[in-house]
């Protein structure tokens, strides 16, 4: 009984975190469900979006299974194909396969990168 109520609150804790990280973030980021692996400021599952715009600053490429892309668009690749192996072996699962929401994920891209202090 004592670790379903740890559980629980555990649970309940990562809601209401879930939904303060949510509040700064694009629509984008909500509606594709970004929010449910990645905070801002808090490493939810994800990597903290603002580690990664600072591990990206200044740079002008991505690596993405073993090729080289400009930033935004390898960046745009691994979010919509997934992979792991940038940031532990947690796979990032592909959130637009079939290249339907292009525009939307460089909107997630561009706000990310634009985190960097």
């Amino acid at each position: 009984m004592k670790t379903i109520i740890v559980s629980m609150v555990a649970a309940a804790g990562l809601m209401v975190a879930g939904s303060v990280i949510a509040e700064n973030m694009p629509a984008s980021a909500k509606k594709n469900n970004c929010i449910a692996c990645h905070g801002i400021e808090m490493r939810v599952v994800g990597p903290r979006w603002i580690d990664i715009a600072n591990k990206y600053k200044g740079a002008a490429k991505f690596e993405y299974n073993g090729k080289d892309y400009p930033l935004v668009e390898g960046l745009m690749m691994k979010i919509s194909k997934g992979g792991a192996g940038h940031w532990g072996t947690m796979p990032m699962p592909a959130n637009d396969p079939n290249g339907t929401k292009q525009e939307e994920i460089k909107e997630l891209v561009t706000f990310i990168l634009g985190l960097a202090k």
